[in-house]
């Protein structure tokens, strides 16, 4: 009786057992799911509290390997091209592993598949997909892999993807979903930090243009103001050169009056046709010009060597073709560094067309104080004329007519004297008065516009287009005597150079410091033959001497000739 009756008391309690151990099952998946539900919206907060957008897409990548158990996770930026990426951040990889496997991806293989199919992707051996075709040298080995676009504003803002579920496991839906969720919340924590970013920087241009609209207005002086603009326009832009040119008046040439950063010295007083360069085009098309590579960029000339180093540029106008282009702002970053995006163009162009604007009220109110000057010049020439001179040249009369009644010789010659000296302080006064109503010279007339027109005529001769660099007030500080000199000797150097050099580059250089001026021309032809004619530079010597300056010829170790012609400047 007993045996019969213990299946019937066994049965319920094994149904219970499995009943209790499914519940706890349950529980435990229950409490997975929270803990996992937990770890999304922790990793969510974390993401949008990030307002730096290279520390969010770190924290974006970070959080995502952690979400899903993965050893390895990258986040890809698409460039601006739409089909490779321009950005690519890792987990799981050490720097060591990175120096090793060369170069990141730009968007090929399995990577290239998210980016032309921008849905989420679950493999479980990535080497048995057909847009695979394998790893580079020394990466880490990689199979399972889960891939998952990142939006941002139904833009496709880059993609996750990870690689090698921990505990040797397959990526589930589960894992795709709350990753899909996850690049829901980096769009927006992304779009947020691109808000953030955007902001800051119309900030820092808003604050730029002010600072030259007031400097400009404060009457700080042309050089420092141009400087002003290249250095914010460098340090905005994130970029290792920064140069600003203006046109040359009656050329068709750019003189750069600044440059500031790497390399800085070797553009400074840097002539350029408007044809053929960077800043010339920008400045004749009133448009930006932009370069992904100076050093192998035709339109930048290779002598002087003075990009080294350097990868990316811009050049902008500084004004608008309507209201007339001022000069030109280039920045340029180093090998390597990203492009220019039309936005960063765009901004610079902006503050380009701010900084333009400010000169122009800048120049307003100079010439209104320089009509002012001038209307106040006009009444004392006036006065000097209707009055001064009215007055002398009464007094003048009178003391002439007065001398006839004077008996003594000795008394009557001194009123002559008096009515002589009168007479000559009319004529000063005349003088000045025709000083205070006289105007400036001709446009182009400097000694820079001389050198350019000169220059340029030459080239046809040479076969190619020399170099040439002007440093200092060259303008104001030589005198016109000394300028005919230097541009006869300049004539004379490259009518030689033409003649008997077989050069295929020349380099002309024109410096004052205020003390002195000198003139260095170089080129890389055959030299000086000492067996050669030299009534040339005979001439040249005697020009220096005759001013109190001298002459140096020398031949360099890489060939060609150097010539040095340096006089001192009067009231030196």
């Amino acid at each position: 009786m007993a045996s019969a009756e213990e299946p019937r008391v066994r049965l319920p309690q094994l149904k219970l057992d499995e009943l209790l151990e499914e519940l706890r099952a349950r529980i435990d998946a229950a409490r997975g799911i929270r803990d996992r539900v937990h770890s999304l919206l922790e990793a969510v907060l974390t993401v949008g509290r990030e307002l730096d957008l290279e520390q969010a897409l770190h924290s974006i990548v970070e959080a995502a390997a952690a979400l899903v158990d993965a050893e390895y996770a990258a986040l890809g930026v698409i460039g601006p091209d739409g089909s490779s990426l321009s950005a690519f951040l890792t987990v799981g990889v050490t720097e060591e592993q990175i120096a090793e496997i060369g170069p990141f991806p730009e968007g090929h293989g399995i990577l290239g598949e998210v980016i032309r199919h921008p849905e989420p992707l679950r493999l479980e051996k990535i080497s048995q997909h057909p847009a695979s075709y394998g790893f580079p040298a020394h990466h880490p080995p990689m199979n399972t892999f889960l891939g998952v676009p990142i939006r941002v504003r139904d833009q496709v803002f880059g993609n996750l993807y990870l690689t090698e579920k921990r505990g040797g496991g397959q990526f589930d839906e589960e894992d795709e979903s709350v990753l899909s969720t996850l690049a829901v919340a980096a769009g927006v924590a992304i779009d947020n930090a691109r808000l953030y970013e955007e902001s800051r920087l119309r900030e820092r241009w808003l604050r730029a243009n002010a600072e030259i609209t007031y400097s400009l207005m404060s009457g700080s002086a042309r050089a420092e103001v141009l400087k002003l603009i290249a250095e914010r326009a460098r340090e905005i832009m994130g970029s290792a050169l920064a140069a600003v040119a203006l046109p040359m008046e009656a050329t068709e040439s750019l003189a750069v009056e600044i440059a500031v950063g790497m390399d800085a010295q070797a553009h400074r007083g840097l002539v350029l046709p408007l044809s053929s360069t960077l800043m010339g085009l920008a400045f004749s098309a009133a448009a930006p010009v932009t370069s992904d590579d100076v050093c192998q960029d035709e339109r930048i000339s290779p002598e002087p060597p003075r990009f080294h180093g350097l990868g990316p540029a811009v050049a902008v106008p500084i004004g608008t073709g309507e209201g007339g282009v001022r000069g030109v702002v280039l920045v340029a970053r180093e090998a390597g560094a990203p492009v220019f995006s039309g936005q960063e163009t765009e901004k610079l162009q902006g503050f380009a067309a701010q900084a333009a604007i400010a000169m122009e009220l800048a120049e307003r109110r100079k010439d209104a104080e320089q009509i002012a000057v001038l209307q106040d010049r006009d009444r004392i020439a006036r006065d000097l004329h209707d009055l001064a001179i009215q007055r002398l040249f009464a007094t003048g009369m009178m003391l002439q007519s007065a001398g006839r009644f004077i008996e003594h010789p000795e008394a009557a010659e001194r009123v002559l004297r008096a009515v002589d000296d009168l007479d000559e302080t009319i004529k000063i006064i005349r003088s000045a008065i025709f000083g205070l109503r006289s105007r400036e010279g001709a446009a182009g007339a400097g000694l820079r516009a001389r050198i350019v027109r000169l220059v340029d005529g030459e080239t046809p001769v040479l076969g190619f287009p020399p170099s040439v660099r002007m440093e200092g007030l060259v303008d104001t500080d030589v005198p016109y005597e000394i300028a005919d000199h230097i541009v006869a000797v300049l004539s004379e150097a490259l009518t030689n150079i033409a003649r008997h050099a077989r050069a295929e580059r020349a380099q002309i250089v024109v410096t004052t410091d205020g003390r002195e001026v000198s003139l260095t021309v170089s080129d890389n032809g055959v030299g000086i033959p000492p067996d050669g004619r030299r009534s040339g530079l005979r001439n040249m010597a005697e020009r220096a001497e005759q001013l109190g300056g001298h002459l140096d010829v020398s031949s360099p170790d890489g060939g060609g000739a150097t010539l040095c012609w340096r006089v001192p400047l009067p009231g030196t």
